[in-house]
Parts: structure tokens; sequence; C-alpha cells
């Protein structure tokens, strides 16, 4: 904590802020406390008590108040999905969607979703926005249209060759309809595995069911493309075999279809007299099977759940822009926007009085995306409040056991749980931030090291059997 060499960096305040931190009498509750968020960045300060008792004599069993925290709050944790924010929040969303999709994909009964799952039809497609004008990218070997091979970590890539003719208006406009034109391709998508099985959509619908999970990420360009797992199950979801017509080859050919450029498209008209516009997918349209097992193929199980999972936590800031929403185009200016991404959130504030109801000032500093960038169909696994709840029971379970609680939900418990929470602010002080920074650092270290070691362990028991 008090390490010279750690703490040589920080700044007059920060430093002055540990110092007080270190010699405080809560400093170890603090500390616990920023450990139990995993080193959250932005925790939730709550204000309250929990009083446990015994039904028929009232005898109180446990009792806890804030009044005996360092400053009389309870610190837990945000829960905010963007990594931008906080990193220990996203690892754990991070780690949700992982398990969510990995449920989808090879079966987890307590997941609701069988092991058989993997015998179903289901493959990663990208679909991606269309062209809004010539970019600067790596093309194998060849250079760029610029004469240029760029490197990977380029700044330029992505940016417009010509920012002047660029459509910037249609790239914000695309990104804000883009869960509209995933909502219709889905609704397609049926229509076509209907028509290839040789059957009406209500047949259909009665001999099979498409589930998907998907997330949003953006190109350098700034447009938003989806990654989704769509997979065919049979009538009653993943718990019972697809029909025989239900082929790998007639769902891969029906996203195609689905998603034709000529045939599914979004027609929009702006106020006054500006021109109409017609939305549709770009032609760059990659459908993939999933392998059920590694055998070296490339598009395995477990590289599909880790690459949805990590672009979960990401959004529009990987490009460049804020995680925040901008109220005017001075502000581009002092936040330091790169010139691409400011001309997009340009581009949504002069928009916004054209479409009103697409709310594209507040959502300018997501390029105009206004949709959820992790989604998935009801059946195709569990959920993410599931998962969260199911984390929250264990921690519960793990609490009463050390106080010699009874469990709440046993037939013959008679205990009562009164509590009242209020909410008493957010965030750390700056000496606060730098301890739960490493914190964080230390846990996600022990992280790296347990899943290093944890192969050799696999193999040492392996041995010893």
């Amino acid at each position: 904590m008090t390490d010279t060499a750690t703490m040589a960096g920080l700044d007059p305040a920060t430093l002055t802020d540990v110092l007080r931190l270190a010699g405080s009498t809560g400093f170890d509750r603090i500390q616990e406390q920023i450990r139990r968020t995993g080193g959250c960045s932005d925790p939730i300060h709550l204000q309250g008590s929990v009083i446990v008792r015994d039904k028929q004599t009232r005898h109180v069993l446990h009792h806890y108040s804030t009044d005996t925290e360092p400053g009389g709050r309870l610190r837990i944790a945000c829960g905010n999905r963007r990594a931008s924010r906080c990193p220990a929040c996203a690892w754990t969303y991070a780690g949700d969607t992982y398990h969510l999709i990995r449920a989808g994909l090879v079966g987890d009964p307590d997941k609701g979703t069988p092991h058989t799952i993997r015998d179903h039809p289901r493959v990663f497609a990208t679909l991606t926005a269309p062209s809004f004008g010539p970019v600067h990218n790596r093309l194998g070997n060849r250079p760029c249209r610029c004469g240029t091979r760029h490197s990977e970590d380029a700044p330029e890539l992505g940016t417009p060759l010509d920012p002047d003719s660029y459509d910037y208006a249609g790239a914000v406009l695309w990104n804000n309809h883009a869960s509209d034109l995933w909502r219709y391709f889905t609704i397609y998508l049926r229509r076509e595995i209907a028509r290839r099985a040789g059957l009406t959509q209500k047949a259909a619908r009665e001999q099979s069911r498409v589930s998907f999970g998907k997330v949003a990420e953006y190109q350098k360009r700034g447009a938003v493309h989806f990654h989704a797992v769509i997979r065919l199950d049979g009538p009653d979801g993943p718990d019972s075999p697809p029909p025989a017509w239900a082929t790998l080859g007639l769902l891969t050919d029906a996203i195609h279809a689905a998603a034709n450029p000529e045939r599914l498209a979004i027609h929009i008209d702006p106020a006054g007299d500006q021109p109409a516009r017609t939305l549709t997918w770009g032609k760059q349209l990659d459908v993939r099977p999933i392998r059920a097992f590694g055998n070296g193929e490339e598009i395995t199980e477990q590289a599909v759940a880790s690459y949805v999972a990590k672009y979960a936590t990401k959004a529009a800031e990987t490009t460049g822009t804020v995680d925040r929403r901008i109220g005017n185009k001075e502000a581009l200016l002092l936040l330091g926007v790169p010139d691409h991404p400011r001309r997009l959130i340009e581009a949504c504030l002069d928009l916004h009085p054209l479409y009103p109801d697409r709310k594209l000032r507040d959502w300018a500093h997501m390029l105009g995306f206004r949709g959820h960038f992790s989604t998935k169909s009801r059946r195709y696994s569990t959920t993410l409040g599931a998962l969260r709840q199911t984390r929250a029971d264990y921690r519960a379970a793990q609490q009463r056991a050390a106080l010699g609680l009874p469990d709440p939900d046993d037939e013959e418990a008679t205990t009562l749980t009164l509590a009242h929470w209020t909410y008493a602010g957010h965030g750390h002080t700056p000496g606060e931030s730098w301890l739960a920074a490493n914190i964080r650092r230390d846990i996600q270290h022990s992280r790296e090291i347990a899943r290093e070691e944890l192969p050799a362990l696999l193999d040492l028991e392996g041995t010893a059997a």
C-alpha cells in the first residue's frame, strides 16, 4: 500500500488522499469493501440496515447497520458493462455473456439447454453495413487505395480517403436503424426457412424454432455490425430435435437470402424537403458452421463464445469517440475527439431535427446506434438476470453459513428479515480510485496465474488417477 515505488507517479492530490486513507482507522474495512466489489471503478454507496429475527420469539439473530462502516456507507459494484467505465464489472459482464452464449452451443442443463443441442444446425453469422465511401484499410498483401500498406495499429485505418465526399449522414442513419434491420432480418429468416422447407410459415413454426444470441461491434469506420450465433431447434426449442429437413445447408442459404440487400430494405422519410433514404445490409455477409469439437476447425464453440463475450463490453469508444452523451459540437473540441468520429457525431446533431423520433442527439456519442449490444431470443439459453441471481444466491448462502443463519427458503425456517436501504452516492475519492485500480490488477493477475496453472493441475489429476 505505501510502497514508494508504486506511488512515485501519483499526482499530489491523489498521494495526499492515499496517505490519509492509509492512516485512517477504517482503512482495512474500506480495502475489504473495495475488494468485495472486485475493484469496481464507480461503486454505489448505500446506507441502511438489516435485521434477522426469529419469527416466533422475535429474538434478533443478526443485525447489520452501515453506521459501523467507514463514512457510514456500504459500497457495492456498479454493474456497468462498459470496459471504458469499469473494467472490473465489465469483466463480470463478459463472463456472464460467455456462459450465456456457451450454454446455447454446448448445452448446460442448469442453464436451460441440454447437451443434445450440439447436434442442432448452428452457424456463426456476421452481418455488416454497406459502404458509405472508400476508407483506408488493409487488403492482405496489397496496398490500400491510398498506395500505403498500413500497419495493424495505423490510426488512419477506417477513416475516409476523402472525408468531404463520405456519406456521414447515411452512416449514422444506418447505425440508428441497425436494430430495426436485425428485427426484419429475423422475420425474413423464418420466411426463408419455411420456403426452403416447402412449408407454410405456420407449419414451419409448428415443426421448428429459430434461436439466436448476438452482439454488436463497431468497425473502425464507425459502422455497427452484428455477430450472431443462429441455431435451428425443434418445435419446443433446445429440448427437442430439429426436423429432418432442418439442415445446416438450409439454414445457411436462408440467412443469405434473408439478408440480401436487394430484398430487405428500410425506407425512411425525413421531415422537411430532404430526400428519402433506403437502408440495407452490406454485401459482406459471412456465415460459418460452428463445429462441436475442435479437430483443427477454426470456428469452434469455445472460440465463438469467447469472441462474443469480448465485444459485449465494448462500444463506440473503440472508434475514438467518448462513452458519455455530448451536448453540443463545441464539447467535441474540448474532448479532443478525432476528426472521423467527430464528423459522425456532428452528423447526428445536424440530422436530429429531420428525424426527431429517432433521438439522434441523445445517441450522438454512440454514432447514432441506439440498440442493445447483447441480445438473444427467448429460448436460446439462460438469461443474464438468471446468472446474476445465481451468483447473488451463492454469495447470500455463503454469508448465512458464516453467520450460522438458516436458509429462508427452507420450509422449517422461522426467520424474518427486515432490510432498509437508501442511495447515498457513488464513486471514489482519488486515493480510493488508486487503491481500487491496484486491487483490480491484483485480482486480474491472480486469475491469469490460475488459468495458466489449471492445465497442469488437470494433468496431475489424470496421472494420479
